[in-house]
């Protein structure tokens, strides 16, 4: 064998080698359900607040006054709205959404927070141990909350038999495509699965606007 055929085949060998290697460091391929390639319907959730019963009669006198249906079966717009006082700023005419909760919970985008001072976590409605507190104020009482201000995570709503079908279980996480004029790939969507639930992803604006979002807007699940 010449000094030029060594040279080529030591080459070969080290290519061959490094391939192997990187074979066995890969992580391994998930399985994709047939169903992850079917749409999913995108909601835009702007900023609300859930209250608890006793809240709601500190702040309105009465208990909350249902107004029409959410798309999530038993969840509700209210005729009452709220007052948003934070560090440095103050929203208006803030939605509030029933039925009461155990404990009240402002949902936010990132923007709103900035707006109003707070440093909101990024947290799955409920999760509100430890996070900011704010004021709430309606027209004939105010509330201050220690805790509960949140930028909600990005989330799909789905029955146990959308998760057979789309191959997931409650709190998996996916990644998402927007089918958008601005496409985007948004990660760590959790899923969450009720046999209440319809099928519906949920995003706040700054997601909305940054994929130019409306409602015919839909979601695909990615691996």
């Amino acid at each position: 064998m010449s000094m030029n055929e060594q040279a080529i085949n030591n080459i070969m060998e080290g290519v061959i080698k490094g391939v192997i290697e990187q074979l066995k460091t890969e992580a391994p391929r998930v399985s994709v359900s047939t169903g992850a390639c079917e749409p999913i319907p995108v909601e835009l959730s702007a900023r609300h607040v859930h209250l608890s019963e006793q809240d709601a009669l500190e702040l309105f006198g009465k208990p909350l006054t249902p107004v029409r249906e959410l798309s999530q079966p038993g969840q509700y717009l209210c005729e009452e709205r709220v007052r948003l006082i934070g560090p440095k700023g103050v929203m208006d005419n803030v939605a509030v959404l029933g039925p009461a909760r155990s404990a009240s919970q402002v949902e936010i985008s990132n923007t709103e927070a900035r707006t109003l001072g707070i440093k909101a976590p990024v947290r799955q409605s409920g999760d509100v141990a430890g996070t900011p507190g704010i004021i709430l104020a309606s027209q004939t009482g105010i509330v201050g909350l220690e805790e509960g201000v949140i930028v909600a995570a990005r989330h799909i709503h789905m029955s146990p038999e959308d998760s057979d079908k789309f191959g997931v279980k409650d709190n998996d996480r996916v990644s998402v495509r927007l089918e958008s004029d601005r496409p985007v790939i948004l990660e760590d969507v959790v899923c969450r699965v009720h046999p209440e639930f319809k099928l519906a992803m949920h995003i706040d604006p700054d997601e909305g606007n940054s994929a130019g979002w409306n409602k015919s807007v839909t979601g695909k699940i990615v691996r």
